[in-house]
């Protein structure tokens, strides 16, 4: 099976840390970006590195930027840029196209031309941190889309010696919990007559507002 190719176009922050993070899970990565400098940094982190105008067609072509699994447009301060890349990606038939918004008039704008998938990396977080911050129990979050997640937390001292069941998170909370970690022991699928302790980290899959009601109990 062939590996997944991606290409980053924007090589601030945020293109830089996703550059890195793909090409240590083992990824091609190609990054793309109109500045010298940031090219000349990425080359040490990518794959490959061209310096080039995301804007101009023909460039794209040149680099058979198509022929990618997946494109993110992580330009983050010329939103013209990241907007008129989007469409020329979408337009050359790049199988799937991510961009990176500022803003939530900004990523409706992303939504009506046909991006795959718009994301918030400042905004998300913002929330993410202000969660943990918030929590005493909030261990790990991970977004699995903008109203799920997956969050891994301190079971509350209130659950202490009590059942799933009996605490009736699946029913009254619709949380699910995917795991229990017991000192060196993981449960996987608890059932749902196991008892929780002090000490428990639960790992729970649910809705957003339904996981911030559970990491607000004490």
């Amino acid at each position: 099976m062939k590996n997944k190719q991606f290409a980053v176009i924007g090589i601030g922050r945020f293109g830089e840390s996703l550059i890195r993070e793909l090409s240590h899970m083992g990824y091609e990565v190609l990054a793309i970006d109109s500045d010298e400098e940031r090219i000349n940094y990425a080359i040490d982190i990518a794959t490959h590195a061209v310096q080039a105008d995301s804007m101009d067609e023909a460039t794209l072509k040149k680099l058979g930027i198509r022929n990618f699994d997946v494109v993110v447009v992580a330009i983050g301060e010329n939103v013209q840029a990241n907007i008129l890349t989007t469409i020329i990606l979408k337009e050359l038939g790049v199988k799937k196209v991510i961009a990176k918004a500022q803003n939530a008039l900004h990523g409706r704008v992303l939504e009506k031309i046909g991006t795959d998938l718009v994301i918030y990396p400042e905004r998300d977080m913002a929330v993410k941190l202000a969660r943990s911050l918030a929590s005493r129990n909030l261990l790990e979050q991970i977004s699995l889309s903008p109203e799920y997640g997956i969050i891994e937390l301190l079971a509350p001292r209130v659950f202490n010696n009590k059942s799933l069941v009996d605490i009736g998170l699946r029913k009254k909370m619709r949380v699910t919990i995917l795991a229990i970690k017991r000192g060196n022991d993981i449960i996987v699928a608890p059932g749902p007559e196991e008892r929780l302790y002090d000490g428990d980290i639960l790992v729970a899959l649910g809705s957003n507002e339904d996981l911030q009601k559970l990491s607000d109990w004490e």
